[in-house]
């Protein structure tokens, strides 16, 4: 998929988007989705009216899940569903699932959605904190030096970056083969290689990394699946919406269309090797901003190991300061800065489809920011 002259054109003249989410999505993305709203190639229909049971729409969805399933290297072992309710949804259907009576499920608490995440399953069942960084902020992530697994534990539930504080597992933890993991990615799937095997079940929303807001991904080990409560609707079983393709009742459409397009984009661009040196040249580009700053910019994560790739975290000298800066920003076309509303401070989120350019932008007005008010 490359971008036509016309999408070349947009490019210059929109903003720079560092939003979270729904996040920055690549143009040849949109410039293909805008036309497929009007009418698909050889359909004649906009792809938000043709039926979910159509030939034309399940070339849609093989597409999209063949995509992933190459992009993420995912083993006959698991499944990829195409579910929605985001990933808060998940914060209750993995426990409505697997946590059962006289089990718990634990939790690593690294931030904000991990904490939510384990708050819901204790709606549900027992659950409880394994680790938690929170008495630090969550200015880093938890140690899991010495930490034992104990015995009746459903699963081991885990956060890879964090959106609010800047963090990311460099590496994601190992809890060995009789553990089951689940993992929140909604922030940083498909922005670098995986081993699929390690996990019981991953799920990320899409609209940070690999599409529209309105569809999630979940992908999950199948025999773990198969072990799943069957006392509780359907439609929040795995196992059902996996026998039926995901469209045990009507799918997001669009939203997997999107997924559908995101998919090919980064097969263009060589798959999840060539997007993680990307994305690490864009970090290592803004975190040597920073760090050259002379104090002026300040990261807020305490280990520079913890660093996100996705979520880049950082205060100036005063709030006043990280206002003007965020006013001024979006003056020269640099939108989305704002750090979230718990914790304040500046937020530049440079998912996949942020480009080296648009990071060399923003480096560009914070030394230009600092020498001014410095």
């Amino acid at each position: 998929m490359s971008a036509s002259p016309a999408v070349r054109n947009a490019a210059a003249d929109r903003p720079v988007n560092f939003s979270a989410g729904p996040a920055i999505l690549p143009l040849e993305v949109l410039e293909e989705a805008a036309r497929g709203v009007i009418a698909l190639d050889g359909i004649g229909l906009s792809v938000m009216e043709i039926s979910h049971r159509s030939a034309a729409f399940e070339t849609i969805y093989e597409r999209a899940h063949e995509g992933l399933k190459r992009l993420l290297r995912v083993p006959d072992t698991h499944e990829v569903l195409f579910l929605q309710g985001g990933a808060r949804g998940q914060f209750a259907q993995v426990p409505l699932n697997f946590l059962k009576q006289g089990q718990t499920a634990r939790f690593v608490v690294s931030g904000y959605w991990a904490q939510g995440a384990l708050e819901e399953a204790a709606t549900l069942g027992q659950a409880e904190a394994l680790v938690s960084s929170e008495d630090r902020q969550f200015a880093e992530l938890p140690s899991l030096d010495g930490v034992d697994i104990p015995k009746g534990t459903a699963y081991v539930h885990t956060t890879s970056n964090n959106t609010l504080y800047g963090t990311q597992w460099p590496q994601m933890p190992s809890f060995g083969p009789d553990v089951r993991h689940v993992c929140d990615m909604s922030s940083d799937i498909l922005s670098r290689p995986i081993d699929v095997s390690d996990y019981a079940l991953i799920y990320a929303g899409a609209q940070k990394n690999a599409g529209p807001s309105g569809i999630t991904i979940v992908i999950v080990d199948k025999q773990w699946m198969a072990e799943g409560r069957q006392d509780i609707p359907k439609i929040w079983r795995y196992d059902v919406m996996a026998k039926n393709q995901s469209m045990y009742n009507t799918p997001p459409t669009f939203a997997i269309y999107c997924v559908d397009l995101v998919a090919q984009w980064l097969e263009g661009l060589g798959g999840l090797d060539a997007i993680a040196e990307r994305n690490e040249t864009k970090a290592r580009l803004l975190y040597d901003a920073i760090d050259g700053s002379g104090g002026f910019y300040r990261g807020t994560v305490t280990r520079p190991e913890h660093r996100s790739r996705m979520t880049v975290t950082y205060r100036l000298p005063s709030e006043q300061l990280d206002k003007q800066f965020v006013a001024e920003s979006a003056g020269q076309g640099l939108v989305g800065l704002k750090g979230h509303r718990a914790v304040g401070g500046i937020r530049a989120s440079i998912y996949n489809a942020m480009d080296v350019a648009g990071v060399e932008r923003l480096v560009d007005f914070m030394q230009d920011f600092a020498r001014r008010h410095g």
